[in-house]
């Protein structure tokens, strides 16, 4: 489920690992104070009461900055996939984001999302790694939403037991071992019977029941995208064809589309209508004819699938809304600019 309803999955130095690096100094030489967003879905603001930008992640490190009454200014960092993101001179940005609706933020390259970033969200670069851009921007977060990083960088004469202890292995002598295994923050289990959805605000999958474990992939709002492991009888399942994935998401395409090109899958989607490419879809020919689509359904994002001119009269003839189920080729998981699926179609059948 998705930084969402279940994030199958809106969203500043950020970083969501369990070992903080040393605080940055400031321009004065003194350790930048740091923060802890504690409420999932926190508004990144523009200015001090101003325009919303983004939403972050509960459990994100931020550097603050200013503070005016009851807000914190800080820095939004981290990283971004190159092709999400396209050159701007606005405002003195080098950089704003290009897909759509949004792209994550993360906190490394490929690593936790700490922030989701609508269209259009304006950044600084800093750095490139590969496919991954490293980029800030500098905004506003409400105080109430904050707590403080302690940071110990002083000793005492009455810390020599916790020096030792921290440059020896292992137990003191006649000290008991309480600390026990470290939790893990992405495990969890429902507190009553829960509903399971395909996606947020979608259809529902099922239940889980109480203590069922689970592995938190992702949140978004009030929405946890989650992972657990079962068994069901074989005579239950539908195999696909051979050579033919399902169950695969448009997520999982955008998230890793080097893996996924070239693969044949199968989705249900829902038609919308027939254009024809232009130089805004540089991952088609020039003039091919496409359907636009909404899914797999029940995501909600669009899909571009490339109709061969064999099956185009079976194309034009569905009605808007129409929902079908295809079997296509995966030309692109992400395209340049908007990055939406982009698939070449091998059948289609017309859903009741």
């Amino acid at each position: 489920m998705q930084f969402s309803h279940a994030l199958r999955a809106l969203p500043v130095v950020c970083s969501l690992a369990p070992a903080l690096p040393a605080p940055s100094p400031d321009t004065t030489g003194q350790a930048a104070a740091r923060y802890r967003v504690a409420t999932d879905g926190e508004w990144f603001y523009q200015e001090v009461t101003g325009k919303r930008l983004a939403r972050l992640a509960r459990g994100a490190v931020v550097t603050g900055g200013d503070t005016k009454g009851e807000w914190i200014g800080v820095t939004l960092d981290g990283w971004i996939f190159g092709t999400s993101v396209g050159v701007t001179p606005r405002a003195g940005f080098d950089l704003a984001v290009t897909r759509a609706p949004e792209e994550n933020l993360r906190a490394a390259p490929g690593g936790t999302i700490v922030a989701k970033l609508a269209e259009g969200f304006l950044l600084t670069k800093l750095g490139e790694n590969g496919p991954w851009v490293h980029v800030e921007r500098a905004g506003w977060v409400k105080r109430a939403a904050l707590e403080p990083v302690v940071v110990a960088n002083s000793r005492t004469a009455g810390d020599s037991d916790s020096l030792q202890a921290r440059l020896t292995p292992g137990r003191r002598p006649g000290v008991a071992d309480t600390t026990g295994p470290a939790a893990d923050p992405n495990r969890a289990q429902p507190a009553r019977r829960t509903v399971v959805y395909r996606a947020p605000d979608g259809p529902p999958a099922g239940t889980l029941t109480p203590a069922t474990p689970l592995k938190v992939l992702s949140k978004s709002g009030e929405w946890a995208r989650v992972q657990f492991e079962g068994w069901v009888k074989t005579s239950d399942l539908e195999s696909a064809p051979p050579g033919v994935l399902v169950g695969v998401s448009a997520a999982e395409l955008r998230a890793e589309p080097q893996r996924f090109a070239g693969q044949t899958l199968r989705w249900t989607l829902q038609f919308i209508a027939v254009q024809q490419a232009d130089e805004l879809r540089p991952e088609m020919p020039k003039g091919a004819i496409y359907f636009l689509a909404r899914g797999p359904l029940p995501e909600r994002g669009f899909v571009y699938v490339i109709v061969p001119e064999g099956k185009r009269a079976l194309v034009e003839g569905l009605a808007p809304l129409a929902t079908i189920q295809v079997t296509a080729r995966v030309r692109a998981g992400r395209s340049r600019f908007l990055g939406n699926p982009v698939l070449d179609l091998l059948s289609l059948e017309p859903q009741s």
